[in-house]
């Protein structure tokens, strides 16, 4: 599904990614770990086409197609979607305008007609359930008023909607409560097919209990130094990461 090579990015001039490699399979959950400044958000912005990040040498294919030729409009609409670590505010915008929008922009791309107003009422729903969000919740501008909890389930509400492909879930777990972190974990879990895969960035194992990856791969100075199973977190957890790369 996902194949990168020798991914090079840089910010302002400073190399971040150093010849990153990784690929990801349909019905996969891969975990990216590691310190600070390593490049895990960075990974996120380069797969997602986030302006200010230049990409000076390497490879993104998705589904066969070359992820660099296409604005951050068409890899959402190919099937690619980003959790945010800090959600925004969208003052005035309702979640129902906002998500039928973008549910519609989709279906667009995609030639096929607009959804009416009764099916989307339905799937909301339906998702709604899925990862328990409370009806008064969708019924705000976007995350306005929202907690932090609040905001990242909102989060998972907005990819149960679109259906991704590929979700890419940028330190979901931060600032969470473990009743936060276990309804937020099991939308994920839900949402899971076979046809579907998820990248799980985080720092820490804690979120790996609840969502249980099938490849864990250590990010140290820009390039991938390990990867492993979900027991690579566990040692990652009683070692630190300076054992990764003395390693």
């Amino acid at each position: 599904m996902l194949k990168i090579n020798n991914l090079h990015v840089s910010i302002g001039g400073k190399e971040i990614l150093k010849g990153l490699n990784l690929e990801v399979g349909a019905g996969e959950i891969h975990a990216v770990m590691g310190p600070n400044g390593a490049g895990k958000s960075t990974l996120a912005a380069a797969l997602t086409g986030r302006p200010g990040y230049d990409l000076t040498e390497g490879t993104i294919e998705f589904r066969g197609k070359n992820l660099l030729d296409m604005s951050p409009e068409a890899r959402s609409c190919e099937g690619i979607f980003l959790s945010f670590q800090y959600p925004v505010e969208i003052a005035g915008v309702s979640m129902t305008n906002f998500l039928r929008a973008a549910v519609n922009a989709h279906r667009q791309y995609n030639a096929l007609p607009p959804m009416s107003a009764s099916d989307f009422l339905k799937m909301m729903k339906e998702k709604q359930a899925l990862v328990e969000m409370e009806t008064k919740l969708t019924s705000r501008a976007v995350n306005e008023g929202f907690s932090g909890g609040e905001k990242k389930r909102n989060e998972i509400f907005q990819m149960a909607m679109l259906q991704p492909r590929l979700a890419i879930l940028d330190e979901t777990d931060s600032g969470l409560d473990i009743d936060a972190l276990r309804i937020v974990a099991n939308g994920v879990n839900k949402l899971k097919k076979p046809d579907n895969a998820t990248i799980v960035i985080t720092h820490y194992q804690r979120l790996l209990d609840y969502i249980v990856p099938d490849f864990v791969h250590v990010l140290a100075d820009g390039k991938i130094v390990k990867t492993g199973n979900k027991n690579l977190a566990l040692e990652l957890e009683d070692k630190g990461y300076e054992w990764v790369k003395e390693a």
